[in-house]
């Protein structure tokens, strides 16, 4: 049994394989090796039920994970993977390798994720390239779910949101400053906490000063992670991520604005991934 495992900063989407057919989908937390210790990736992969029941069945795991881009940090999450899979050969890989192999259409294109967090890269089919790096919630991840929970937070704190989502923020979260700050500076995970906003963004995704953060966010994002690559207006241009898949209007309008074009979006790319 083969188990393909894509992971964000937030979830993991897990798919068991046997023989071509997908016998089991579960999800669990995602793992990133910048905040999690081999201890907590094996607890909490040990407590999935669908995991641990098919724990020692599974002879392969390829594990693709925000974070996982040096042989240091990767080997934090082996070692939580072996604990709870020993019977299995296990592979490690970032999460940016993951949406290229899960969008490559036979044409060469620029490869992007707009989820937690940000990132892109250049895929023809046998490499991948990057130009700028990501620099994760503190100085980068622009265009990201992080990204727009901290403009949400900020412009809460600062009394500047519309009348009609200050309310109704208020009535959802019940939060105050220093509830926020602590949760931003002092417990781990500030970014997950920062794109748990997206939902309450998602909500009013038509409002005009949501769709002008939005559209801020994606621009900033295309003119560092995508204009970045000297062909970006005569290659596809791929997104993962529910942020990309959820507000892909105006990442249409960008496109358009910016004279790039937009090829897959795939919000889950755990199966493109497996195919």
């Amino acid at each position: 049994m083969i188990a393909v495992a894509e992971s964000g900063s937030t979830k993991c989407d897990w798919l068991l394989t046997e023989n071509g057919e997908i016998l089991a989908e579960t999800h669990t937390k995602g793992f990133n090796p910048f905040f999690h210790s081999v201890e907590f990736i094996a607890e909490e992969l040990a407590s999935n039920p669908v995991l641990s029941a098919h724990a020692d069945k599974i002879t392969k795991v390829h594990f693709y994970g925000a974070g996982c881009s040096s042989e240091e940090r990767n080997e934090i999450v082996m070692r939580g993977l072996l604990k709870v899979f020993p019977h299995a050969a296990c592979t490690v890989g970032h999460d940016l390798h993951a949406a290229a192999y899960a969008t490559y259409t036979g044409e060469p294109g620029i490869v992007c994720i707009l989820g937690t967090g940000s990132n892109s890269c250049y895929y023809d089919g046998h490499e991948i390239t990057e130009v700028v790096p990501a620099l994760g919630h503190m100085l980068g991840d622009e265009g990201s779910g992080s990204w727009f929970g901290r403009k949400l937070l900020s412009s809460f704190l600062y009394h500047r949101l519309p009348a009609d989502i200050e309310a109704a923020f208020i009535k959802e979260y019940n939060l105050n400053k220093e509830e926020i700050f602590r949760r931003v500076y002092n417990t781990p995970g500030a970014n997950v906490f920062m794109a748990s906003f997206m939902r309450f963004v998602s909500g009013f995704k038509n409002h005009p000063w949501v769709e002008q953060m939005i559209e801020e966010g994606f621009h900033q994002f295309a003119e560092i992670h995508i204009a970045c690559y000297p062909n970006y207006r005569e290659v596809p241009v791929h997104f993962v991520g529910s942020v990309a898949f959820h507000f892909k209007h105006v990442l249409e309008r960008t496109a358009a604005q910016m004279g790039f074009r937009i090829g897959v979006i795939d919000a889950k790319p755990a199966y493109s991934l497996l195919r």
